[in-house]
């Protein structure tokens, strides 16, 4: 399970690539790496426009001289920097078609990296990034921040241990309501690059919020995908990528599962729930509500699961929560849930020891490229008028 920094006995050092002012999730990024005090910010890059990256360095203590105007000046100085103070990883918080150069720029440099997701703008170089992972040996985490949550990690421990018996049906879905209207005319930075084509790659709303559907899927039933059949539609005129969709998808152990995506109905802030119908039960989990867990079985009454709330919460579980119970977490400690699984592999590289790059509790690379195929496949599904396309990738892990 999770361990300190004992190895190494110092923090783990963290340079940040985007967060500059006005952005959302960098703030984030930041917050979570350094919730569990195991690591510390003390580098970043934090805009494309280098005086804006100068301007936004207080705000997260960053020292003038470790203010970086650019992802190359960032890896080109610190790689310079002594062994005692250059940074271990680099965290990924800008739009999707700049992942792939910072992850990249960071990789071959020998730096770890955590990275947003969609991993990148496309599915080819996804691939050429999980190449370049695994020929540097870097730790490579994706933010899919949803599976550091306790009780998805506990549903994910009861499933692989049969309590559920053969899982047979998955509903995911994500409902959000901000882009009804056309946001981005507004010049609003979020919505702006999140429905540029140029910016956002193939999909809009899928590639956006569909992603961590699909992924919270995989994640928690271990199921392998099979094939794909989607449709994906923009609502509100004159928007260049999809704004809802819905993909149905088979699995190789018979199963089905659907993947409902909007960010157009009223009302909606960030409702993403699964539940999953097994042979023996049912489970059900609402991100808004991350501290339940409904656990179904015909005949027997309604059984809900707390997070922390006692011996029966698996291992995974119990080491995923830091509050007693009673006591709420949520958005931040998911994230850094992430991020302390992550450390756990940075300590034992940068100590020499082994470690786990593919079957990991945090997602990896893998993962990564698990999710551009899916959007890809989705895309071209839509495209083809719902056509059955194949969904497992090569990398696929259980």
């Amino acid at each position: 399970m999770d361990t300190t920094n004992g190895a190494l006995n110092r923090k783990l050092r963290m340079a940040l690539v985007g967060g500059g002012q006005g952005a959302f999730i960098g703030r984030v990024h930041a917050t979570a790496a350094v919730l569990d005090n195991r690591a510390e910010l003390v580098a970043g890059a934090l805009s494309s426009n280098p005086e804006k990256a100068k301007a936004s360095a207080p705000a997260y203590d960053i020292p003038p001289e470790r203010a970086y105007g650019s992802i190359e000046e960032l890896v080109e100085k610190e790689a310079k920097l002594p062994a005692d103070q250059r940074i271990d990883f680099v965290s990924v918080a800008t739009p999707n078609h700049t992942h792939f150069a910072i992850a990249k720029a960071a990789a071959e440099a020998g730096f770890n990296v955590i990275c947003d997701k969609p991993m990148t703008f496309d599915l080819k170089q996804a691939e050429e990034l999980q190449k370049l992972v695994e020929k540097t040996g870097v730790v490579f985490a994706v933010s899919h921040n949803y599976t550091g949550y306790p009780l998805v990690r506990q549903a994910r421990a009861m499933i692989l241990n049969g309590e559920l018996g053969e899982i047979q049906a998955v509903r995911s879905n994500y409902i959000q309501g901000w882009l009804r209207s056309r946001l981005e005319e507004s010049d609003q930075k979020q919505a702006k690059w999140r429905t540029d084509p140029s910016k956002s790659g193939a999909a809009g709303c899928f590639g956006d919020i569909a992603t961590h559907a699909y992924n919270l899927a995989r994640y928690m039933t271990g199921l392998l995908p099979d094939q794909v059949s989607c449709h994906l539609k923009i609502f509100e005129p004159g928007r260049s990528l999809d704004d809802y969709g819905c993909a149905i998808m088979s699995f190789e152990n018979g199963a089905l599962g659907t993947v409902t995506a909007s960010q157009i109905s009223h009302g909606r802030e960030n409702d993403l729930f699964i539940e999953i119908d097994g042979t023996k039960g049912a489970l059900e989990w609402h991100q808004e509500e991350p501290n339940k867990l409904i656990l179904r079985r015909n005949g027997d009454p309604l059984k809900v699961y707390t997070r922390n709330g006692g011996p029966y919460l698996s291992e995974i579980a119990g080491a995923s929560s830091r509050l007693p119970a009673g006591h709420p977490e949520a958005f931040f400690e998911a994230f850094a849930n992430i991020y302390r699984s992550a450390y756990d592999a940075m300590v034992e590289r940068a100590t020499g020891s082994k470690f786990e790059t593919k079957n990991t509790v945090y997602p990896n690379v893998y993962d990564g490229v698990e999710g551009m195929y899916f959007i890809q496949q989705c895309v071209e599904s839509s495209r083809q008028q719902g056509s059955w396309l194949p969904l497992k990738h090569a990398s696929a892990r259980r």
